[in-house]
């Protein structure tokens, strides 16, 4: 449930980007500081010489309990377009799985003099014991945990539909398919409520809705996607999270493709000019079909470009908070 709970371990003194760990209790404000940073870095891509001299000096570690290739590859190309140097460790296959704790990974991980976390792990929270527990200058980034939160696939998104859109304030965005694993989804409704939209629509089958999401996040719920696909701007697909199923929870996914698969027909019932997007990786025939993920209204491939300006802005901002809150505490020291 949101709650203003963690805010204190993500934000420095002076409310500054501290860590970035899930987008729960973060002001409108600093969401669209990270969209504007955004913005700005979107240019540096179309650069001959793609770089910028923010991070030089700083070493970005990617830590990844577990395997994510997009993630993994956008902050990496986030990282070393600030000049950052960067280390990725796939620990789920190294050191977790000869029994070593997370927190026995996290004090080495401090030994190699690293200046930033970015994490992916497999456990909901993961994140935030290590922000909890690591040393005060080093900044964690999430790059996705459990079922909980995927904070910046949550911005790309916001800054897909800024771009595409222009704001949130008259939009209807309907999030589809499986709600009940995706910490995509969460990320999103948190992340659109705050940014103002009048109009969330959750839909999926009644075995992956959480309980209580009307009152939680705010969102129209509904079992019927054509019902809810009527008059949307933005339809995000999810994508079936097999490995997080466990027991009958589908049919099986030809049906689930014949009542939420977004064909051209059911995309129809949105509003003309409706933008289609997907995290990936999509499964074509099963949430979405090849005509319309590759279709004039498609904008997946777009999406992996902006993922990579949204990491730079809060890559970017989160070493720049960590350096101010440094800075402050040094000065009171004196």
């Amino acid at each position: 449930m949101p709650t203003d709970a963690k805010r204190p371990l993500q934000l420095n003194d002076q409310g500054q980007l501290r860590h970035f760990l899930s987008l729960d209790g973060l002001p409108r404000e600093l969401l669209t500081e990270i969209l504007d940073t955004a913005d700005s870095f979107l240019e540096v891509g179309a650069r001959a010489v793609k770089k910028v001299p923010l991070l030089r000096g700083k070493t970005v570690c990617n830590v990844f309990f577990e395997n994510s290739t997009r993630t993994r590859t956008t902050f990496e190309l986030a990282a070393q377009r600030l000049s950052a140097d960067v280390i990725t460790l796939n620990v789920s296959t190294s050191s977790t799985s000869k029994g070593e704790t997370l927190t026995d990974t996290l004090r080495n991980l401090e030994a190699m003099a690293a200046d930033m976390f970015v994490v992916r792990h497999s456990d909901s929270g993961a994140a935030h014991f290590i922000a909890e527990h690591v040393s005060p200058r080093v900044a964690v980034i999430n790059g996705g945990d459990g079922r909980h939160g995927h904070p910046t696939q949550g911005m790309l998104d916001m800054l897909t539909i800024r771009r595409h859109k222009g704001g949130f304030e008259n939009l209807s965005v309907a999030i589809v398919g499986d709600v009940l694993h995706s910490r995509v989804a969460r990320s999103n409704m948190l992340a659109l409520k705050t940014l103002g939209c009048p109009d969330i629509r959750v839909i999926a089958p009644r075995t992956l809705l959480p309980i209580g999401l009307e009152e939680v996040y705010g969102v129209k719920v509904f079992t019927d996607a054509n019902e809810g696909l009527r008059d949307v701007d933005v339809v995000i697909m999810l994508r079936l999270q097999r490995e997080r199923m466990q027991g009958g929870l589908l049919p099986s996914e030809g049906e689930f493709f014949k009542l939420y698969g977004l064909t051209e027909k059911r995309l129809r019932l949105a509003r003309p000019g409706a933008i289609v997007m997907h995290p990936g990786p999509i499964n074509r025939g099963v949430e979405i079909e090849s005509a319309v993920a590759d279709g004039e209204q498609s904008v997946i491939l777009n999406q992996v470009t902006y993922g990579i300006a949204i990491r730079m802005a809060v890559l970017s901002m989160a070493m720049s908070g960590q350096n101010a809150q440094r800075q402050l505490e040094q000065e009171d020291a004196q």
